[in-house]
């Protein structure tokens, strides 16, 4: 998408950042870490936020992942489970309820759970998984996880894909994905290419 911040992207008036924070929020995620340098995006400061930047900055979510769990003041107390998401769903807040009302039927050596799309393919960064398992992950990534895809970040832990509807698993790599999205959600604003 020509470098364009997809986090801030405007759809149903709310940042694709906004929402993916106001869905964990509803869910009561503690601590919300984005792993970003700070976006200017008019997210309410109300939601106490930690920024996480890789460093050297644009390493890939893996290093995302690693430079949240850096901020250990921001963990303490450890929370039993972690949303990691993208910041491009469109639909994360029925993502991220679907997730939290899942972990509650997992069996308790199932270290996480993600959406699986229609084709049945993980998508990773739809998840919740436990917290000591994914930070122990983390910590065992080479290079501070840069450039690592991430399958390879969770191929030791057990984890279940779910299969769930196109609509919560879509998210926004295209200017065509990004148009499709802001009609589902009734926006009129036609994206420029």
């Amino acid at each position: 998408m020509g470098g364009a911040a997809k986090p801030l992207f405007d759809v149903g008036g709310e940042t694709l950042l906004a929402r993916a924070i106001t869905a964990v929020a509803a869910a009561n995620a503690h601590p919300i870490v984005v792993a970003a340098p700070p976006l200017v995006s008019g997210i309410d400061a109300a939601a106490h936020l930690i920024w996480a930047g890789e460093d050297p900055p644009f390493g890939g979510p893996v290093a995302g992942v690693v430079a949240a769990f850096a901020q250990n003041e921001a963990w303490a107390p450890e929370p039993d489970w972690t949303f990691l998401l993208a910041c491009d769903l469109p639909r994360v807040e029925a993502a991220v309820e679907r997730l939290r009302t899942d972990i509650l039927l997992l069996p308790s050596d199932t270290e996480g759970i993600c959406l699986a799309d229609p084709s049945s393919r993980p998508q990773w960064l739809t998840g919740v998984y436990r917290t000591r398992a994914l930070r122990a992950a983390a910590a065992a990534m080479p290079e501070a996880g840069r450039d690592a895809p991430v399958r390879e970040l969770l191929a030791e832990l057990a984890i279940a894909a779910i299969a769930a509807p196109a609509d919560l698993t879509d998210d926004v790599d295209t200017w065509e994905d990004l148009h499709r999205a802001r009609a589902r959600a009734g926006d009129d604003v036609e994206e420029e290419s």
